[in-house]
């Protein structure tokens, strides 16, 4: 367990009065941390001397971290605390330092010459020796009976779950030589967590120490606050699960998923691939994976945001679903000409054939319609080009300033997506405004604050603003749901139901020149369902599949193998025959 430590130090007659880091100023000391989140040598005298209650009452314990389990109602910690040991040594008391080292080596199953050297340092008041030691080798040492050899109990931070929660929860690291957290919810959270240190006002000796028997006052600490989550361990689960089998099989760089409730933007599981197991943080080399990729990583969307252009037209009365338009294959614009991506001409096509056959054409005829201000507004009131303040570090707000350039070239192309940045994220929640009748709501992931107390600090689900209105909404909806009945969503579909969805394959520009990479993409899925009464919207993205290019055959089938899971999750019956 990771804590800041405030203790007092014990002066026994038979120790030197031992090195203080920070200074000692009218009997408030203050420590701080050590490895595997404990406090310096004079946590550990102070151990030695027997002052364990006094101890007791200056540590704080870091709160834990509890996601939900919707079947049973019930909470399961995924952060908490161990009790553990920590074997040390005072080496001025060891009595017969061959003898003991020879003894103690083979049981914490160390070089006997390495721990001799260890406990040859006689001016050393605190010698680690082993730490985080189980009860049972605890036992063994004390059984030993070795004079001037200790066992400090200590609260280690432990993770469950494995990987499936490691970039949501982050881990306990050294900021310079104090232990804070790093990452995800341990680091955003980390003065609610910690707690407060306690103080100590007691007598003082004449060489600086605390008198263990004297006049002491004591400030309690006050433990660090649990945090309850809007998780769903079996979504979280099954979540990770699917979206690192996709990203396995397409031998993809990485990939990501988010699933939020639309109606309150409760946040149900979030996911990327790979993950990490906290416990053991530091076996990882490349630190991007510490970072969650659905609200650090903003990218450009592709033919996904052709939704939010329609909506845009459609809240401008501009077109209808059934309004047409002549694709040519191409549009030009000054010097520029901008093509399908299927390099085709269609002829003459619907609004809702532009989402279904995703062309690019048409999405230029959709914004040209609503006009460059109204098509710029829209993409605001849906949350693009803002943070949207989920309770998680690091979060970008993407970039649509582009679309507020003077040349129309840059509003075409952020009409289907390119020359914008936007996150997994900001995706989530737009089409969850779709799906919750036009109103948007801001996503969060912390369900209740639970303090030491008893008090509790609950989250309320709050409205950011009316992105559109409802008739625009559903009606987009409907149109929604001929891409996965009809266009290249089709491997999002589950059978019997009404899904809503939209494709995205978005180009990837490179890293050192302008222009984009032909041999790499990011596909992308996002909708919901069912959609006249929507339990849930979900992104998938799947970057830079090795084996295929479009989002159709990498993030829609894992998008369809999700929903078909949460639709019987929620036990949401069949709406038409199941085929």
């Amino acid at each position: 367990m990771a804590r800041k430590v405030s203790v007092a130090s014990s002066a026994v007659k038979r120790l030197a009065v031992i090195r203080l880091v920070f200074f000692i100023f009218i009997g408030v000391l203050i420590f701080r941390l050590y490895e595997l989140q404990v406090g310096e040598r004079a946590f550990y005298e102070a151990l030695a001397s027997g002052q364990h209650d006094l101890l007791a009452d200056l540590l704080p314990e870091r709160g834990e971290i509890l996601v939900q389990d919707s079947l049973t109602n019930s909470l399961y910690p995924v952060a908490t605390n161990l009790t553990l040991g920590q074997v040390y040594a005072v080496p001025k008391e060891v009595k017969d330092i061959k003898y003991t080292a020879a003894v103690l080596a083979p049981v914490l199953e160390m070089d006997p010459v390495e721990l001799e050297n260890k406990l040859s340092k006689t001016d050393d008041p605190f010698e680690p020796l082993k730490e985080a030691v189980s009860d049972e080798l605890s036992q063994k040492v004390t059984e030993l009976k070795l004079s001037g050899i200790y066992i400090a109990p200590i609260l280690v931070r432990h993770y469950l779950g494995e990987a499936d929660y490691g970039q949501i929860l982050g881990f306990m690291g050294f900021v310079g030589d104090t232990r804070r957290g790093q990452y995800g919810l341990e680091q955003y959270w980390e003065e609610t967590l910690a707690g407060t240190q306690g103080e100590l006002r007691a007598q003082r000796e004449a060489g600086g120490g605390i008198i263990v028997l004297g006049d002491k006052q004591i400030t309690p600490a006050v433990d660090g606050a649990d945090i309850v989550l809007t998780i769903d361990k079996n979504i979280q689960s099954r979540a990770c699960g699917a979206v690192s089998q996709a990203v396995t099989k397409h031998g993809a760089k990485s990939g990501s998923v988010i699933i939020i409730e639309p109606a309150s933007g409760a946040i149900r599981a979030i996911c990327g691939a790979p993950n990490f197991d906290p416990n053991s943080y530091g076996d990882i080399q490349d630190l991007l994976v510490y970072s969650n990729q659905v609200v650090t990583d903003s990218y450009e969307p592709g033919s996904v945001f052709k939704p939010i252009t329609m909506a845009a037209a459609l809240e401008a009365k501009a077109v209808t679903p059934e309004t047409t338009y002549l694709d040519t294959g191409e549009v030009k614009i000054g010097p520029n000409t901008i093509r399908n991506s299927d390099l085709k001409a269609n002829g003459v096509q619907t609004m809702t054939q532009v989402l279904q056959n995703s062309l690019n054409t048409g999405a230029i005829f959709a914004m040209r319609k609503a006009g460059v201000e109204a098509f710029r507004a829209t993409v605001a009131k849906f949350g693009f080009g803002k943070l949207m303040g989920v309770e998680l570090p690091n979060e970008r707000a993407g970039n649509i300033d582009s679309i507020k350039e003077k040349n129309e070239i840059y509003a075409a192309t952020a009409s289907f997506g390119q020359g914008i940045s936007v996150t997994e994220l900001q995706l989530a929640a737009a089409f969850g405004a779709i799906a919750n009748r036009g109103k948007l709501m801001k996503p969060y992931i912390v369900q209740e604050v639970r303090y030491p107390d008893g008090r509790k600090q609950m989250a309320a689900p709050l409205m950011v603003g009316q992105a559109v209105t409802a008739e625009t909404a559903t009606t987009l909806g409907a149109m929604l749901v001929q891409v996965v009945e009809q266009g290249h969503g089709k491997k999002a579909g589950v059978s019997g139901y009404y899904v809503a969805g939209k494709t995205g394959t978005a180009q990837v520009p490179y890293e050192d020149r302008a222009g984009y990479d032909p041999n790499k993409s990011i596909g992308t899925f996002v909708g919901f369902a069912p959609v006249d009464a929507p339990k849930f919207v979900m992104a998938v993205r799947i970057n830079e599949p090795g084996d295929v290019i479009f989002a159709e055959s990498s993030a829609a089938p894992v998008f369809g193998e999700l929903a078909k899971f949460l639709l019987e999750y929620y036990q949401v019956p069949p709406q038409r025959e199941v085929k």
